[in-house]
């Protein structure tokens, strides 16, 4: 089991362009977008939020088992749905503006324990900044580390909901020791300051920057460097594609066995490029589409290994 853990969100999506465009509801979080992309794979996968009892947050819970994700684990509440604004560049690219005052999700709290059978478990974006919440998280991850879980951390920087940037930045350091894999932006690597090298030295076994469309590499404690290009596609939206690598990554590895520090750290070059060249596949299936809609495993047929 891999349990993801995170926000879960409605981002409102333009039709169209101008400032005033038609906005189309669509469901998404970077972490529901993961947990969803897993499911899609064939993981056996578990939510671990808080949703509201609103219309938005029955759809996403709609979502997540529709996709074969285990939702026990979800907290619910009677505040709004947390809102997303995102406005696409002629590139395809997102930018978002939050609407996170009063919202469900920043409400979670710690659990007691997590769903049996957990092997994994995922954290990242906005859910680690928006307190009181963030702190619930960041008491899972050290939780979920001292019991000797694998563990994901995909930053996911939303530079406009963080109020100290120097503060967020220590915070972040000081989650490494609990962390085993790792995944970050080429953006997010600038805005943190730091290196691949540098963050291998604070704990995680493995680090892995993406490159849009250029690509992904993997940095690993041994000092190897790992780099594959990107997948060629029409882009309509990258809304989601960071989301489906965290998932195509998380799935590879425990179809691999290796979801451990020693399994990562058994990972060789060639096992390394195949699996980024997997996560590269996923993402952009995601990116041929408008929304996050990650791929099935039926359509990653190249990749038979990892399905």
């Amino acid at each position: 089991m891999i349990v993801v853990a995170g926000e879960a969100l409605i981002d409102l999506v333009p039709r169209g362009t101008g400032a005033l465009a038609d906005l189309r509801p669509a469901l998404g979080g970077g972490p529901f977008n993961t947990a969803v992309a897993l499911g899609r794979l064939g993981s056996a996968t578990a939510f671990c939020s808080r949703t509201s009892r609103d219309a938005f947050g029955e759809a996403l819970l709609d979502r997540l088992r529709a996709s074969g994700v285990d939702v026990s684990a979800v907290q619910r509440g009677p505040e709004p749905t947390t809102l997303a604004v995102a406005t696409v560049g002629d590139d395809g690219s997102a930018a978002y503006s939050f609407y996170v005052d009063g919202t469900a999700d920043r409400l979670f709290a710690a659990p007691g324990s997590l769903p049996p059978g957990t092997r994994a478990v995922s954290f990242g974006t906005c859910s680690l900044v928006l307190e009181p919440g963030a702190s619930a998280y960041e008491e899972l991850m050290g939780a979920a580390a001292a019991q000797g879980l694998f563990t994901a951390l995909d930053p996911n920087i939303r530079a406009g909901l963080i109020p100290d940037a120097d503060a967020y930045r220590a915070r972040f350091k000081s989650w490494l020791p609990s962390v085993t894999l790792l995944k970050l932006s080429e953006e997010d690597a600038e805005w943190l300051g730091g290196t691949p090298r540098e963050w291998l030295s604070c704990g995680p076994s493995a680090v892995v920057v993406t490159r849009g469309g250029d690509g992904l590499t993997a940095f690993t404690r041994d000092g190897a460097v790992v780099p594959v290009p990107g997948e060629r596609v029409d882009v309509v939206d990258t809304i989601g594609a960071g989301d489906t690598v965290n998932a195509a990554l998380l799935h590879g590895l425990a179809v691999k066995g290796a979801l451990s520090r020693e399994g990562l750290a058994g990972l060789d070059t060639g096992d390394w490029e195949r699996l980024l060249r997997f996560a590269a596949r996923a993402a952009a299936v995601t990116c041929s589409r408008a929304g996050a809609e990650p791929p099935y495993a039926a359509e990653l047929e190249a990749f038979p290994d990892l399905r």
